[in-house]
């Protein structure tokens, strides 16, 4: 785990062999040797410096060529069985690619409804022609034991029938975010899992990889004073035909990117929301928000005192950031919900203004959905509680139900508990 020293002002891994640069500060950056690190010139390249007299001289290289210290990967005793359910642009280009990076995880199983389509991505996962399913025939996974887990990456208003309809077929389930459409639903889910006695778990995948755990833990820690206020802006301009602008497939802006806003202030706060103010936008002369508004802004209060507005849009130039205003500091992470490339900024600032510290941490970047199937592939294997349960999708839909619900009616509305 990175750690920091505001006082030093320096970053740090623990392993020091990772190679992994911790920090960025102003033109100095982690890895730039000083002149007393550079090769002399007064010799040949590579030459060895003269051994104290009587002692053996210095190798340059272990004499069999493998490092003593190289860590050799082990083998998995087992690895779960994935069935993903849903084969669109967010499984085809994200989630299947993601199972080359898993250890614990492999595809064995795939649920859609365009068959020449499933048999072409079975081929190329070799997946066995007898596991593909359709949604007529989705409920015959209880008879192939093979599947472990069951991956529900369907749109937004089919979660809660497949996702029960998998519990019930004696699978765990992972199902991708927002957990459902309504309050009522992901209740009904919960209760699904506790009564198959299977996991239930949600695709918040940015709590398993390490920009984002970092900053949990930077404010669990309050490593820069308490959390004072949170800012957050997640937009795109989303384009039709898209399951994102039809209201009958529970799309809208807050559930598909708002509720990245809206999660990211519940980690980085520990506290859930008391209540909402928000307005919409639902622009008349635009075809493409007909059914959702284009654009959403609203604002959290938690119980603290810690005050949140955030905005949302699929109508808009991309945004995906998010920063933490500390009563010494500042946490900026800016792209913050994207699956690669994330950047993490900190500035610890003391007195009227005065900045002490200004850095980037650089952290070892991972494959979010690679690391997300594995925890709950891990989760299913060994009997551990996942990090992101059903319960953590149902308290974001209770603060989502309070937004629309302000939104529609221009009142401050309490969040339900």
């Amino acid at each position: 785990m990175a750690s920091f020293d505001i006082n030093s002002r320096s970053f740090g891994t623990e392993p020091a062999s990772s190679g992994v640069s911790m920090w960025v500060e102003g033109r100095r950056r982690s890895g730039e040797t000083s002149a007393a690190s550079r090769p002399s010139a007064s010799g040949p390249r590579g030459a060895e410096p003269d051994a104290p007299s009587g002692a053996a001289p210095i190798l340059l290289a272990p004499p069999d060529r493998q490092p003593s210290d190289l860590r050799l990967p082990e083998p998995a005793p087992r690895k779960a069985g994935w069935a993903i359910v849903g084969l669109g642009q967010l499984a085809l280009e994200e989630v299947m690619p993601a199972f080359r990076a898993c250890r614990l995880s492999q595809p064995v199983a795939l649920v859609s409804g365009h068959s020449e389509k499933a048999h072409t991505v079975a081929d190329a996962y070799g997946i066995e022609h007898t596991s593909i399913y359709d949604y007529e025939s989705f409920d015959r996974l209880a008879d192939n034991p093979a599947v472990d887990v069951v991956y529900i990456v369907l749109p937004n208003s089919m979660h809660a029938d497949y996702t029960i309809r998998a519990l019930k077929a004696g699978k765990h389930v992972l199902c991708e975010k927002p957990m459902a459409v309504t309050v009522a639903e992901c209740e009904r889910m919960i209760a699904a899992a506790r009564e198959a006695d299977r996991k239930l778990m949600i695709a918040y995948r940015l709590h398993y990889e390490p920009f984002n755990r970092k900053v949990m833990e930077l404010c669990a820690e309050k490593a820069f004073g308490p959390v004072k206020t949170f800012s957050s802006s997640n937009c795109q301009n989303t384009t039709a035909p898209n399951i994102r602008l039809s209201a009958d497939l529970g799309g809208g802006p807050v559930g598909d990117v708002g509720i990245y806003s809206i999660n990211a202030a519940r980690y980085v706060t520990g506290e859930e929301p008391v209540e909402v103010t928000a307005m919409a936008h639902q622009p008349a002369e635009d075809p493409r928000f007909r059914e959702v508004p284009e654009s959403v802004a609203f604002t959290l209060r938690f119980p603290s005192g810690v005050l949140a507005h955030c905005d949302c849009s699929f109508g808009s130039a991309v945004s995906r950031r998010y920063r933490v205003h500390c009563a010494e500091g500042v946490i900026d992470m800016d792209p913050a919900f994207d699956y690669r490339g994330l950047r993490l900024r900190v500035k610890e600032t003391k007195g009227h203004g005065g900045e002490t510290l200004d850095a980037e941490m650089l952290l070892p970047g991972v494959n979010h959905f690679a690391a997300e199937m594995d925890h709950f592939s891990d989760c299913v294997l060994t009997g551990k509680d996942p990090r992101t349960p059903g319960e953590e999708g149902l308290a974001d839909m209770r603060v989502i139900a309070a937004i629309e619900e302000a939104a529609r009616t221009g009142q401050t509305v309490r969040v339900a508990s």
